[in-house]
């Protein structure tokens, strides 16, 4: 079931299972989109197999999209909806669990890496799917999986950054969470696949989780690529039960 539904001016939408589900836990679904596209409609494909799987509502948002509104647009937009949750619906943080693909893997870090800085109680644990996390484009696999992945090019990221943070320091841990302090974070899952372009931003996340003590798992898919999740077959079928998995783990 979907449902739209306004968060102090910015649509948004509920996505559920028409069944008995788990009425005091809830997914907030960062979409993907290179920070200048996507929508909670396009995000439709993964935020379905998360209700269908979790049997959790999710709140999928759509914020202000770059160039016509570069950062701090989607972050100020990310916060608003979290707050929303807490304030307005009543849920509490521990039973909120963060997600995000691609770009929005990387909106959902810099959420809770905010939610820290600030103050504020954090959310059960973080899923990101392909997280596009470090937007100064050094990860090696941008050469070395460059004719393996079939999504993403080099000349796309560049563009996409651009328009996200055409006038900002891109080290910026709001901006690229890769280059951020994650003391103090929820327990973190992370999915990539190996022939995308953006594998070493998952690799490089992984390593700086652990160094700063945080529970964190990642699991490479072989063969697959950028937010192959989305896809139709087996594979995703399999990533989508180990995102229920994590997910399961971190409510309690």
């Amino acid at each position: 079931q979907y449902r739209p539904v306004d968060i102090d001016g910015m649509d948004a939408e509920w996505v559920s299972v028409n069944r008995a589900h788990m009425k005091k836990y809830v997914i907030l679904h960062c979409h993907g989109g290179g920070y200048s596209t996507g929508s909670s409609i396009y995000a439709r494909t993964l935020t379905s197999k998360l209700a269908a799987g979790t049997s959790m509502d999710v709140l999928c948002f759509d914020y202000r999209l770059a160039p016509e509104h570069p950062y701090p647009a989607a972050l100020e937009d990310a916060v608003a909806a979290y707050q929303w949750l807490i304030g307005e619906k009543h849920y509490e943080a521990d039973k909120i669990v963060i997600a995000g693909d691609s770009a929005g893997g990387g909106l959902a870090l810099a959420l809770v890496m905010y939610l820290r800085d600030h103050g504020m109680n954090l959310p059960a644990g973080v899923l990101v799917m392909s997280p596009w996390t470090d937007l100064t484009g050094e990860g090696k696999t941008f050469q070395t999986k460059a004719e393996l992945d079939p999504v993403l090019d080099k000349e796309y990221i560049d563009r996409m950054t651009r328009a996200y943070a055409p006038d900002s320091d891109l080290t910026v841990p709001y901006i690229s969470p890769l280059f951020g302090n994650f003391h103090g974070f929820p327990p973190v899952y992370i999915q990539v696949g190996e022939n995308e372009i953006l594998l070493d931003d998952s690799l490089r996340l992984y390593k700086n989780l652990i160094k700063a003590g945080v529970a964190a798992h990642i699991d490479r898919f072989p063969g697959m690529w950028h937010v192959f999740q989305m896809s139709p077959f087996k594979k995703a079928s399999e990533a989508m039960d180990k995102n229920a998995e994590f997910i399961y783990s971190v409510c309690r």
